[in-house]
């Protein structure tokens, strides 16, 4: 009669965690994934409690930099799903402008907040499912999509407008002004957003199939993904970030205008990238994108505190963002191990 042999147990370094060490496992993991935008958003800390002291780390300008990233944040959860999905959109700032720009006319503000919430929604998501209706079904550049796209819905800005800023009358301005334990509202909103998109591209199959599609359309196909239906959804997804950013920008600066929203795809993509998600899809996450948001946001408000003019900004947020970059890849190529 043969021995029945019992396999040996794992090592202690192999076996799956459980419980709490499970959890403890998996916040070690975020934190050396994200480790380099760790590191550069704590220097830039210690730059400004060096330069600045108190007027930096003081809890008045914590909270400004916290709703500075609300809004370009929101577009950041929204453009992440669209390049981990293999697309790009350069429209977001122009739908930002139009959603903007249609909740506060006149006819629009007659309904209230509700009636401007709604209309500023369904602009961006319309704008999104326009722009995956023609990337996924009409089989085009997404590049090109969205540059058209954002040509269009500026233009359609200033039509709507007539190049004039269209004054807030409604109770939408408490969004902005209203705090709890004092935080402005948008932050609470902010974190909302980032949470459910978290959740959505972490913990769903609409999730694992966004990296599928975007890792390789035609492998997602024979899997059974229904690849234009889910591209169709990325961008709507987009869109609908886009309406809610347009709310809140429009609560922060009491007035709809066709400027709103200017240069916002540049600082998505580059909050996005700077994160770790490639530009070629299939892989990325919404927490290495917050963090560039956030990285972007203290870059800015230190250039603010120290009165530097806006090219010398210009040419220092372009200086530090190559550095980040060629720091994270020199260490992604230290962390790959060699084959011998």
């Amino acid at each position: 009669m043969s021995e029945v042999q019992t396999p040996a147990a794992p090592p202690a370094g192999d076996r799956p965690a459980t419980g709490g060490a499970a959890v403890n496992h998996k916040a070690r993991r975020e934190i050396r994934k994200h480790a380099t935008l760790i590191i550069a958003l704590l220097a830039l800390l210690l730059v400004g409690a060096l330069t600045k002291g108190a007027d930096f780390l003081g809890t008045g300008n914590i909270v400004t930099i916290l709703t500075l990233a609300s809004v370009i944040g929101v577009v950041t959860v929204g453009m992440t799903f669209v390049i981990i999905g293999g697309g790009i959109d350069l429209s977001v700032g122009a739908i930002i402008a139009l959603a903007s720009v249609w909740c506060t006319t006149t006819a629009t503000q007659s309904y209230g907040v509700i009636g401007m919430v709604f209309s500023a929604l369904l602009v961006g998501a319309g704008c999104g499912l326009l722009n995956g209706a023609l990337v996924a079904y009409g089989r085009l550049v997404p590049f090109i999509v969205t540059l058209a796209m954002m040509v269009a819905a500026r233009g359609l800005a200033e039509q709507i407008s007539g190049r004039q800023s269209q004054l807030v009358t409604t109770d939408l301005l408490a969004l902005a002004q209203n705090r709890v334990l004092g935080i402005p509202l948008l932050v609470y909103l902010f974190l909302v957003v980032v949470v459910i998109g978290w959740i959505v591209l972490e913990r769903t199959t609409f999730g694992r199939r966004s990296f599928a599609v975007g890792g390789n359309p035609e492998a997602a196909r024979l899997a059974g993904i229904d690849v234009r239906r889910h591209t169709l959804l990325l961008y709507a997804i987009s869109g609908l970030c886009c309406g809610i950013a347009a709310i809140m920008l429009t609560a922060q600066t009491t007035t709809g205008a066709s400027t709103n929203g200017q240069l916002y795809e540049l600082d998505a993509i580059a909050a996005v990238v700077i994160g770790g998600t490639l530009l070629s899809g299939g892989f990325g996450t919404i927490t290495g994108s917050i963090l560039g948001v956030l990285v972007f946001t203290v870059i800015e408000d230190l250039f603010i505190l120290n009165n530097l003019e806006q090219p010398i900004q210009a040419i220092g947020k372009g200086a530090i963002i190559v550095a980040v970059l060629l720091f994270q890849r020199f260490g992604r190529t230290r962390a790959v191990p060699t084959l011998t």
